[in-house]
């Protein structure tokens, strides 16, 4: 199939300097807030980037549940291939590809994990059957059924019936602490405004428009 036509034209809308705050997170708050407001689908939705122990990419969608000064929290299995990728090489890449808004951010950094204590917190305020469910998968493996699931499943609803869930020592948060962040807004003719946010030494941020 030939897309060589298959465009569509953005919008004037630009991204000036002054727009910026001296912190990317205010833009990103900023950029979240109007994301949510405009009704764009699951906005804390993002692409998760990482790196194999044998030099392969690989990219999933995770979901954005925390992000401060400190960095970008997202939760998964320990044992994920995900998170083995992480253990073997921490730095990682995020993308929120807000296409509706003629948006994208992409956050380089270092994934951590959080304490036991944070993912607790986080554990506590899922549904019941979200609880169960991290539980039930030992994610990433392969699996010879979806039958084996569901009598996994069975088996954790009647283990926990009786009580709290809780938190599996295999299940929690990691932040990725950002080293660059971009903003890029769509623009006519292809002349996008792009701006780097770069971390210094000092904790600061210099700021860099890039060329489209």
């Amino acid at each position: 199939m030939d897309l060589s036509d298959f465009r569509k034209e953005y919008s004037a809308r630009g991204l000036r300097r002054e727009d910026l705050s001296d912190d990317p997170t205010d833009v990103f708050e900023t950029w979240f807030q109007q994301a949510t407001e405009l009704h764009v689908h699951e906005p804390n939705a993002m692409t998760l980037a990482t790196v194999s122990p044998d030099g392969f990419p690989s990219q999933r969608t995770v979901l954005l549940k925390a992000f401060d000064r400190k960095g970008f929290t997202f939760f998964t299995n320990y044992q994920s291939r995900k998170a083995t990728h992480i253990a073997a090489n921490p730095a990682v890449c995020l993308l929120f590809p807000w296409v509706t808004l003629e948006r994208q951010v992409i956050i380089q950094g270092y994934a951590e994990k959080i304490s036991a204590a944070e993912s607790l917190g986080y554990f506590t305020t899922r549904p019941r059957d979200s609880q169960i469910g991290a539980w039930v998968s030992n994610q990433s493996e392969v699996i010879t059924s979806r039958k084996i699931l569901l009598m996994k499943l069975e088996e954790i609803k009647n283990r926990f019936k009786d009580g709290e869930i809780p938190l599996p020592s295999f299940w929690g948060g990691f932040r990725v602490v950002p080293q660059t962040i971009e903003f890029w807004q769509g623009g006519p003719a292809r002349i996008h405004d792009r701006f780097l946010y770069t971390r210094q030494p000092d904790s600061s941020w210099a700021i860099d428009r890039l060329a489209p």
